[in-house]
């Protein structure tokens, strides 16, 4: 082999060994979120990851600081404990994506909450606008 293919041959190798590290950089990235089906059983503990479904009707509880619901998503349910503050938005039986890890007992210890809402605008109350 001359050294010009022997060139062209080892560049060939590195450039498809980049492709292939940012393929699987990119992997995970490319999903906003994972069902409570994907994770559960599949995640590792305190491996951070974007949960998402559907909070469970009745489970929305505040204790003290401590928010706990559970996020479903018709098969699979993740118990979900959040400390700091919950958007407004954030309802039972409506969409939310969660960021956090699972800890040694399954529970998602979660810091960010996003609320998913209606695409429809209501215009505050006549009584509350001011009237200059």
């Amino acid at each position: 082999m001359t050294p010009r293919r022997s060139r062209a041959l080892l560049l060939l190798i590195v450039v498809a060994g980049v492709a292939l590290l940012v393929a699987a950089g990119l992997q995970n990235t490319l999903t906003f979120y994972r069902s409570p089906s994907e994770v559960a059983g599949h995640m590792s503990a305190h491996e951070r990851v974007r949960l998402g479904g559907e909070v469970v009707p009745g489970s929305l509880r505040t204790e003290g600081g401590l928010t706990r619901f559970r996020i479903g998503d018709g098969t699979t349910e993740i118990a979900v404990e959040q400390v700091a503050d919950l958007p407004g938005t954030l309802r039972e039986g409506q969409e939310a994506v969660v960021e956090g890890a699972l800890d040694a007992e399954g529970v998602f210890r979660s810091d960010t909450v996003m609320a998913k809402h209606g695409n429809e605008y209501r215009p505050a109350e006549a009584g509350g606008q001011d009237s200059r």
